[in-house]
C-alpha cells in the first residue's frame, strides 16, 4: 500500500516540480529558504495525500500547504521581521553578478513588500503562469478580485522599483483565463 502511495505521489509531483519550485522560490524570497519550504510542503503533502479529493488539484494542494507553512513561519518571526533591512535580505552582491540578477533581486525584494494576497496573486500569475480563474479558486475569491490585486500589485511594484507614485500601466493583459 505504501509503495503505491509513494508511486502515485511521485507520478503527480514530477510533471509539476518546476512550477512548484518557481512558486516556492518567489514566495519564500527573503523570508525563508525555498528548498526548506519545498521539503516541508512535500512532507506534509505526502502525509495528507489520502485527503486529496481530485488528483488534478494536486498543484493547488501543494501551493495551499506551502502558503500555510509560510504563514505559520511568519507568525513566529513577526516581531523581529523587517527590523533590520540587511537581516531580511541577507545576500551579497558580488562584482561578477550580472545586471539581470540585480534586477531580479530588486524585483523579488519589491514583491516581498506587497501584502500577502497581492504577493501570491502576482507570483501565481506572472511567475508560475496560473490563469485568473485558477488563482481565484486557490485564493477562494472572485476573478475580479484577483484582477484588482494584480493591478494594485503591479502599480505598487512600479512605485517601489522606480520611486515614482503615478505611473501609468498600459497594455495589461489577462489572457490566461
Amino acid at each position: 500500500m505504501a509503495a503505491t502511495k509513494k508511486k502515485r505521489f511521485m507520478e503527480l509531483y514530477e510533471p509539476i516540480h518546476v512550477r512548484f519550485e518557481k512558486f516556492c522560490k518567489a514566495r519564500a524570497y527573503g523570508n525563508f529558504n525555498f528548498k526548506d519550504l519545498m521539503h516541508d510542503a512535500l512532507v506534509v503533502a505526502y502525509e495528507r495525500f489520502d485527503s486529496l479529493k481530485k488528483e488534478e488539484a494536486f498543484l493547488h494542494f501543494l501551493f495551499g500547504i506551502a502558503i500555510r507553512l509560510l504563514a505559520n513561519e511568519n507568525r513566529k518571526i513577526s516581531t523581529e521581521r523587517f527590523s533590520d533591512h540587511s537581516q531580511v535580505y541577507n545576500y551579497s552582491l558580488e562584482s561578477d553578478r550580472t545586471e539581470r540578477l540585480l534586477e531580479i533581486n530588486s524585483l523579488y525584494e519589491a514583491i516581498s513588500q506587497l501584502p500577502d494576497l497581492q504577493k501570491e496573486s502576482i507570483i501565481l500569475f506572472e511567475i508560475s503562469g496560473f490563469s485568473i480563474k485558477e488563482i481565484a479558486e486557490l485564493q477562494q475569491s472572485s476573478e475580479d478580485a484577483v484582477k484588482q490585486r494584480l493591478v494594485r500589485s503591479r502599480k505598487k511594484l512600479v512605485e517601489l522599483m522606480t520611486g515614482k507614485k503615478e505611473v501609468a500601466l498600459n497594455n495589461l493583459s489577462y489572457d490566461r483565463r
